[in-house]
């Protein structure tokens, strides 16, 4: 594979670091990887593009990986993009697309971002790695280090979903359960990368998890036909999804193929349990302050201080886009909602969007003929609990009373 990487760039400040070698945080703040775009243009093309097996590794010109033989792959990439007329016509939208990134190898979008952090771990002759999480992140992590014959260790709040913490341990991990949030396990994290040796894979603690994320934005692009749409939806807790998109956007706008300069809206969907970056949007803020006493049934949006808040901010106002916060208390009701209409598994995150169009339709923010596409970063099914239900008993001796439940069908 070729080398198109040019260098690292801090974020904050824009101080260049030399790529190929192994960088962290610039300044306590993350790291932007930057590429020669003007030689991909001359070596790569929408229509070779094609030609190519349909993971994220087609995009590798636009990836830091430089040597194949680096890459731990379970197949990731290309979820599919599924039109929702029904859905959308009961919010009051004209044209609805869901990204489904529960069709991922392990359920969740993060393994976009874990494919190529642990490729690149690999790439620098990491052995040992270390996470914290509030949900999916952890058992990908553990799923592809365990593919990469890496050692992984993984610190979540003792209350993460059940299904986080089996498939965690199911693929090798060493895990632990911690009595506090996600900050208090990459506290842990840090503390022990000197004395473990093991190496920092945290939301936006090295660059390379991003470069993943950034390819829901590639494939989206290429979905459409290289037309983005009018808004994007996107439920943000760490934001790496979304400051990634944005800049696969910007990427895609440099080497000339998109087929319009008009960019999407983005939007940062939380839930009003735990809403740092709505607050700092509203205030006119850059950074946003630490959310007190967060919690939120979406363990995913359970992120109260997001190392990169403001480029989660940039991206949202650069975009003319706008961030929002619905009631944690509806995001069963519109899981229920999307999945009976579309029979996608909609995970809490993805609800909390399926609100959000609902209230920026009310607020006149979104019109019902844009077209409007959001993400489901993982299924319901990692929520059994969310999914619990009373259903109607029967005797198979006495079987069904036709009248009750004639009855009943009319009711609901």
């Amino acid at each position: 594979m070729s080398a198109y990487v040019s260098h690292l760039e801090a974020a904050i400040d824009g101080t260049r670091l030399p790529a190929r070698e192994q960088h962290t945080l610039h300044e306590g703040r993350p790291l932007w990887v930057r590429y020669d775009l003007q030689e991909v243009s001359r070596t790569l093309s929408k229509e070779a593009l094609r030609q190519r097996p349909p993971t994220l590794w087609r995009y590798r010109e636009l990836l830091p990986v430089e040597d194949e033989r680096d890459i731990i792959s379970l197949g990731e990439g290309m979820s599919p993009l599924l039109r929702c007329d029904r859905l959308g016509s009961s919010l009051g939208l004209s044209t609805l697309f869901i990204k489904d990134e529960s069709q991922m190898p392990t359920g969740s979008f993060k393994d976009r971002g874990q494919t190529v952090a642990i490729s690149m771990a690999r790439s620098f002759g990491v052995t040992r790695v270390a996470i914290p999480t509030a949900g999916n992140a952890g058992g990908s992590m553990a799923a592809y280090a365990a593919r990469g014959e890496m050692e992984a260790f993984v610190f979540m709040p003792e209350d993460t979903p059940e299904m986080n913490q089996y498939e965690t341990v199911q693929a090798g991990a060493r895990a632990y359960l911690v009595n506090g949030l996600i900050g208090d396990c990459a506290k842990i994290v840090l503390d022990g990368r000197e004395r473990m040796g093991w190496f920092d894979l945290s939301t936006l603690k090295e660059p390379y998890r991003l470069e993943g994320k950034k390819t829901m934005g590639l494939e989206l692009a290429e979905q459409l036909d290289w037309l983005l749409p009018d808004v994007i939806l996107y439920p943000t807790g760490g934001g790496t999804g979304l400051i990634g998109m944005w800049k696969a956007f910007q990427e895609l706008q440099e080497l000339g193929w998109l087929k319009s300069e008009r960019m999407p809206r983005m939007v940062a969907v939380q839930s009003d349990g735990c809403y740092p970056i709505v607050r700092a949007f509203d205030s006119g803020e850059r950074f946003a302050q630490p959310f007190e006493h967060a919690t939120t049934i979406a363990s995913g949006l359970r992120v109260p201080a997001a190392i990169g808040d403001f480029m989660i901010l940039d991206a949202v106002r650069e975009s003319h886009g706008c961030a929002i916060a619905v009631e944690d208390s509806r995001i069963v009701e519109w899981m229920k909602v999307a999945t009976a209409a579309e029979g996608i598994s909609v995970g809490p995150e993805a609800a909390a969007c399926v609100g959000a169009v609902g209230h920026l339709l009310d607020s006149g923010w979104l019109s019902p003929h844009e077209s409007v596409v959001l993400f489901n970063c993982g299924g319901a099914r990692k929520y059994p609990k969310l999914m619990q239900v009373n259903l109607p008993r029967l005797d198979k001796e006495q079987g069904l009373d036709w009248a009750s439940f004639a009855t009943d069908l009319r009711r609901r």
